[in-house]
């Protein structure tokens, strides 16, 4: 009569333990088991991914920032640059090629900074993720930590040394079948997530440090554009007196066009530089128009070696021939495109692109510098003349590093975004704080879509962070 009671009393323990692995007896369960758990509050609604990684963008930049500022170029290495300008040959042509090497190679930095960016935001919301799922699960976890504590404390007994002791150890025997299973199961899981943490950890302080590697190394090569811009400069001032008495008419004429086509057409015929360099322009361009076809082709050839003539005053290649060939001139996340809303019920009449302060601006193409100043609600801008009847319009920028009535090659250095987004009606209803540069094709005065001119690897679109 008592073995099927005390049957039917380990059945109904097995069953109980079955259902929930982790309920022990009062008598067997640790103290810190013992306490009653609260009722679970109700759950929050999911986190929205894009939300959480915009987020973390915004923190991830501003920590990158913080960390600029503090980094700096030893006196040896400002010392070098300074040599390493000194040793150029103060021409003009090389001069500008050193200055296009530069950008090309600030640029790519700039890129470097960005994707390094990303993946640091990315890296920082997995972690959350594993994190917030250890806090979830803390109750869970401290009753498996509870249950292998008090099974440490005490372990089953030896077989078969009293009778008191073989009922025990068979008791024990159930009860260790039902729980270990998922006493396992949970701290296999415990286990992986603290190792995927403690990954994702390690990648990210590799991630910092290779990226506190490229922001020096962009710092030092800003250095290196100043003293070029610089020197650049000293090459174009026998004319001082005469580039600000035009600088100062350009103002005007600006205080007075209404319109883009206005000012073109103001810049071309009353500013005595640009009227003389676009006709030079469309001079070359007729000449190239007659050349023979196996002229034509050491052109297209010589422009195609990358080595084109630096003395040039027109562009290389006719703009029309460019498509799929030019590179956006910052390094950035694409926020509209030609064709969007603009938040103002109207259509985008070119394509806006967010950066990261104080990143260099570069000419997209070759093309004359027909205007470079302040124009209205577009803030300071930049239109060139690149030939075949378009103008490409650049505007957002904080510092200008060219004037008009130059011939500018591509990859050519010619602005500096700001520190923040400049106030203008090319950057109305944008979701962000960052520098933005607004950049308009117009072909006859029209404005026509860009997107067929950009590489492959610029025509994506990135989300409108912040």
């Amino acid at each position: 009569m008592i073995l099927p009671a005390i049957a039917a009393g380990f059945g109904a323990a097995v069953i109980a333990v079955a259902a929930n692995p982790f309920i022990v007896r009062a008598e067997d369960a640790a103290p810190e088991a013992a306490q009653s758990a609260p009722q679970p509050a109700a759950e929050p609604p999911p986190p929205d991914p894009a939300a959480e990684l915009a987020a973390k963008r915004d923190k991830t930049r501003a920590e990158l920032e913080t960390l600029s500022k503090t980094i700096s170029l030893s006196s040896d290495k400002v010392s070098a640059l300074q040599q390493s300008i000194a040793d150029l040959d103060k021409s003009t042509q090389s001069i500008r090629q050193a200055l296009i090497e530069s950008a090309a190679r600030r640029k790519g930095l700039d890129k470097q900074i960005l994707e390094s960016e990303k993946k640091l935001a990315d890296l920082g919301v997995k972690e959350d993720g594993i994190r917030r799922s250890l806090h979830e699960r803390r109750g869970l976890l401290a009753e498996v930590l509870a249950a292998l504590q008090r099974m440490g404390r005490n372990p089953p007994p030896a077989l078969l040394v009293t009778p008191d002791d073989a009922l025990a150890s068979v008791r024990s025997a159930i009860l260790l079948g039902a729980v270990v299973p998922g006493i396992r199961k949970e701290t296999d899981k415990l286990a992986g997530d603290l190792a995927n943490l403690a990954a994702l950890q390690a990648a990210s302080a590799a991630e910092k440090a290779g990226l506190t590697a490229t922001m020096t190394d962009s710092i030092e090569e800003e250095r290196r554009m100043d003293l070029l811009l610089a020197e650049n400069d000293k090459l174009s001032r026998s004319n001082a007196a005469e580039l600000e008495a035009e600088r100062k008419r350009s103002e005007e004429l600006a205080g007075k066009a209404t319109s883009l086509e206005g000012l073109v057409a103001s810049m071309e015929s009353e500013i005595a530089s640009v009227r003389d360099a676009a006709a030079a322009a469309r001079q070359a361009e007729e000449n190239r128009k007659l050349m023979t076809d196996e002229q034509r082709a050491q052109a297209k050839a010589l422009a195609d070696s990358g080595v084109p003539d630096k003395n040039r005053i027109a562009p290389a290649y006719p703009f029309g021939e460019l498509k799929a060939k030019l590179e956006v001139p910052v390094a950035g996340d694409i926020l509209r495109q030609f064709g969007d809303a603009d938040g103002t019920g109207h259509e985008a009449m070119g394509m806006t692109v967010a950066t990261n302060p104080e990143t260099v601006v570069t000419a997209p193409a070759d093309g004359l510098v027909v205007f470079a100043g302040a124009f209205r609600s577009y803030g300071q801008m930049i239109i060139l003349d690149t030939g075949d009847g378009y103008h490409l319009v650049l505007s957002g920028m904080d510092t200008i590093n060219t004037r008009q009535g130059k011939f500018v090659f591509s990859g050519e250095p010619l602005a500096v975004m700001g520190a923040k987004r400049v106030a203008s009606a090319t950057a109305l209803a944008l979701e962000t704080d960052r520098p933005t540069l607004y950049i308009e094709f117009r072909k006859d005065g029209k404005p026509v879509d860009s997107r067929p001119w950009w590489t492959a690897k610029d025509t994506g679109k990135a989300r409108n962070d912040s």
